[in-house]
């Protein structure tokens, strides 16, 4: 099982085409860029707008775009922002329920935090500090060093021509309106 799931990488792969385009992107373009679902990419944006990761622009080209730069979103925000806080390890405190014990463990075998429980919160602990020193930007730049210069090209133009047509498409919604 997988501790963190489908929405941290829908929501990291969407914040990277972000990264270097200036224009706010629809959430339906975020998913349909990526073959993903665009009701699930619709119910995430909001959660990365309440964390302050991205900010909403409404109007015919509204959509999303970063709210601060790249560089000062670590890869922590996001994850926290997609997933809520999780623990790596649920500790049930079953140290004290060694069938040599009876009813009443002795005070020595509950004293202090669980062993098993420390080495998971350290685990956890360096996981999270791994996820708050890498940015997006970082990871933006790990994709563009694979990459073929031109593929960023074709993204943009891939965007803009979606922006394109859905104002034309408004447009000729509004004279048919007006028409009627």
């Amino acid at each position: 099982m997988a501790l963190y799931g489908a929405s941290t990488e829908y929501v990291l792969h969407s914040l990277l085409w972000l990264v270097d385009h200036p224009e706010p992107v629809s959430s339906l373009d975020l998913a349909e860029m990526q073959g993903i679902p665009a009701a699930f990419m619709a119910k995430l944006m909001p959660r990365l707008e309440k964390a302050g990761l991205v900010s909403a622009v409404e109007g015919l080209r509204g959509g999303y775009q970063l709210a601060r730069p790249a560089a000062q979103i670590s890869v922590l925000d996001v994850v926290d922002a997609a997933e809520g806080r999780k623990t790596l390890f649920n500790c049930q405190e079953i140290r004290g329920r060694c069938a040599l014990f009876g009813n009443t463990p002795p005070e020595w075998a509950e004293r202090g935090v669980c062993s098993i429980h420390a080495v998971m919160l350290r685990a956890e602990q360096t996981m999270r500090a791994e996820l708050a020193q890498t940015t997006l930007a970082a990871v933006a730049l790990s994709v563009s060093n694979k990459a073929p210069p031109a593929f960023f090209g074709e993204v943009q133009h891939w965007f803009e021509e979606r922006a394109r047509t859905r104002k034309t498409s408004r447009e000729r919604q509004k004279k048919r309106a007006e028409q009627a």
